[in-house]
């Protein structure tokens, strides 16, 4: 059965008061799961209170009964993983197998931030006179606001939620209306795993209401949002106005380059699988394909034959690969994309089309002799596409892959070092993974460089983000 749909607020779970409530619908089957009310100013008042008060108890708490209390939360999070993982399946559309993995995930990013929270170090300043003593210690920020998407409700609430109370912050979470359940499931473990009453806040509701009257208020002192790029420079101009710190992780359109001297069929396997995980609606997901033209044909016949065999179908159906896109919003864009490129010239090596009437289904999808002009070309398509370039030298093709104004994540496919140093170097990304799929363990900083966004989750840059450093100089 579909969990109660309630807010969290000051430790309780609530009805918000707001008039407006919407249905949410399983992708899989496009009918509704469950209904969700929307919260009223009211409501976001009573959480802006209890956060405040929530930030004022929780700081004082020592790092190290701070992480004993995340790693409580840790451990339900693995104990309930199959039943949250279900939830999340329903509502969002991924296979089942990757939400439990997500909700794995989401377990082990607590762990990681349980931990780093005892390590956020200050330091001490050699002093230039005698009996003084020159110290920087670090300190929380003070109460959050975060904005989690759709496509992974878990992890990237988690990521928020975790560094911030973390770093002895208290935050309110707004999480995607589209997918509540798995983030109440989630929330549920921190409150059974002992977190203080406000230090933790859920509401659901109108995103630009919630956001444009959370971000303003003097109560807040930073934001961290993971969206699209037009939202994200929106509600960053909000905060620069107000003076609040803000994280910003965004779109991207990474590139994946694939050089002559690897084998292009194993590579084209694990860049398969990757491109259509999710229904390929990831942030990092690789999209756009540079292939040596010594290995291309390889390449793309291997890779077209990935995406023409991948089972499509209900998330919970144990021999489906791929589930659904998670709105109609995702299957008309995904569409368009591809309909525009057809019509600037594009082939299309396999899918392009929607699957049946019910549910948000579309074909696994490659694309190949794309022309600069089509919008696929310029623009992040969230979904299963794959466009295939072939290119002959490394300097044009570097200079191809850096064109766009993302810069989140890159691949590349190479066993020659140098080259492998080179495209590092060159790559104009937040972040480069040579030969494997490296990316976006907890241990590691996750975040973009130009329109992709700034700042980080994951790692020690991800606690930092959550901190403000004090200098105190003391004679005597």
């Amino acid at each position: 059965m579909y969990t109660s749909l309630e807010h969290y607020i000051d430790g309780n779970w609530v009805k918000p008061s707001g008039a407006k409530s919407q249905d949410v619908i399983n992708p899989a089957t496009s009918k509704p799961i469950g209904a969700l009310g929307h919260v009223s100013k009211g409501d976001l008042d009573r959480a802006l209170a209890a956060v405040d008060k929530g930030f004022k108890t929780w700081r004082k708490v020592s790092s190290f009964e701070r992480g004993k209390i995340l790693r409580k939360a840790a451990d339900l999070v693995r104990t309930r993983a199959n039943e949250i993982a279900k939830v999340l399946t329903q509502e969002q559309g991924k296979v089942l197998a990757e939400a439990k993995a997500e909700v794995l995930s989401a377990a082990d990013i607590i762990d990681w931030y349980a931990g780093e929270g005892q390590r956020a170090y200050g330091r001490i300043i050699p002093a230039r006179a005698d009996g003084v003593r020159n110290m920087v210690v670090m300190e929380p920020v003070g109460p959050v606001a975060g904005f989690s998407p759709w496509n992974f409700p878990v992890t990237q609430a988690v990521r928020k939620i975790a560094a911030a109370l973390a770093a002895g912050c208290s935050i309110i979470i707004k999480c995607p209306e589209e997918t509540p359940g798995s983030p109440i499931g989630l929330v549920k473990c921190f409150h059974d795993g002992g977190v203080p009453a406000g230090v933790l806040n859920l509401v659901y509701g109108v995103p630009a209401e919630i956001s444009e009257y959370l971000i303003p208020h003097p109560i807040i002192r930073k934001i961290s949002f993971t969206g699209s790029v037009p939202v994200g420079k929106h509600l960053n101009a909000l905060a620069a106005s107000h003076m609040k710190r803000a994280t910003m992780e965004l779109g991207g359109h990474s590139p994946v380059l694939v050089f002559e001297d690897v084998d292009p069929e194993g590579v084209a396997k694990l860049m398969g699988a990757m491109k259509y995980r999710n229904a390929g609606q990831v942030c990092v997901s690789p999209t756009r394909f540079f292939v040596h033209e010594k290995v291309y044909d390889k390449f793309v016949g291997k890779f077209t034959d990935i995406a023409s065999t991948t089972k499509v179908g209900d998330g919970l159906d144990p021999d489906t690969r791929m589930g659904p896109l998670a709105n109609p919003r995702r299957v008309n864009a995904v569409e368009t994309f591809v309909n525009d490129a057809q019509e600037k010239g594009a082939k299309v090596a396999t899918g392009g089309k929607r699957i049946g009437n019910q549910g948000n289904f579309f074909e696994p999808t490659v694309l190949t002799d794309v022309p600069e002009s089509a919008r696929i070309m310029h623009e992040e398509p969230f979904g299963p596409v794959a466009v295939m370039l072939r290119f002959k030298e490394t300097d044009e093709m570097l200079t191809r892959a850096n064109k766009l104004p993302y810069g989140l994540a890159s691949y590349a496919f190479t066993t020659d070092a140098k080259t492998a140093t080179k495209v590092a170097d060159a790559l104009e990304s937040g972040m480069v993974t040579i030969n494997h799929f490296g990316i976006a363990l907890p241990e590691t900083p996750f975040g973009g460089i130009k329109d992709s966004g700034f700042g980080h989750e994951g790692g020690s840059e991800g606690l930092q983000v959550y901190m403000q450093a004090k200098f105190i100089s003391h004679l005597g």
